[in-house]
């Protein structure tokens, strides 16, 4: 597991919402335990390596039902159902690249990275139906949400063995094992 002495700096701004109370039930505090996995990631990736110098980057973690998640999905998406993490990037791909590239042109006003909002029920039914817990799911989405807003993707097979790679990497530093292990036999 990622060391607690890591912190993410002041300019950085972690809004955490827990709209469905469900979520207390595997977490005391869901709050903690999201900023526990994002201070892990920006401090393992690259791209998040110049954290420190932005003036202000906030990052918004919604923590709902599968009610709620359902409307987004058919909203943005198009997509009538619930699903189990939803991600919507506030930067676009060339203000990555500039902001988060080799050679970072930081602005001087306050970016937002973005939004991820998960569903308890459809995490829940996941975690059981893969012989996984919740809380080891739970941050294989918080996870995966977190590189769509860095613009990773999975739409081709090439991309997709890129973040999945990344996505193993990442989750081995938490102590957990390959998530598409199973998916893949």
């Amino acid at each position: 597991m990622p060391s607690d002495r890591f912190h993410l700096p002041d300019s950085f701004h972690l809004d955490v919402s827990v709209e469905e109370k469900g979520w207390r039930v595997h977490f005391a505090d869901p709050e903690i335990e999201v900023a526990r996995i994002v201070t892990a990631l920006f401090h393992e990736l690259p791209e998040t390596a110049n954290i420190a110098a932005f003036p202000h980057l906030e990052l918004s973690v919604v923590l709902t039902d599968d009610a709620a998640i359902r409307v987004l999905n058919r909203d943005y998406r198009d997509k009538d159902k619930a699903t189990n993490v939803l991600s919507f990037p506030g930067l676009d791909e060339a203000e990555l690249k500039q902001f988060f590239g080799p050679e970072p042109d930081l602005p001087e006003y306050p970016l937002s990275l973005g939004d991820i909002i998960l569903a308890l029920e459809t995490v829940e039914k996941e975690a059981i139906s893969t012989g996984k817990t919740v809380a080891d799911h739970f941050t294989h989405l918080v996870v995966h949400g977190f590189l769509h807003l860095l613009g990773y993707d999975h739409i081709d097979e090439k991309d997709a063995e890129v973040m999945e790679a990344l996505e193993k990497r990442l989750l081995a530093t938490f102590g957990i094992d390959d998530p598409y292990q199973e998916m893949s036999t």
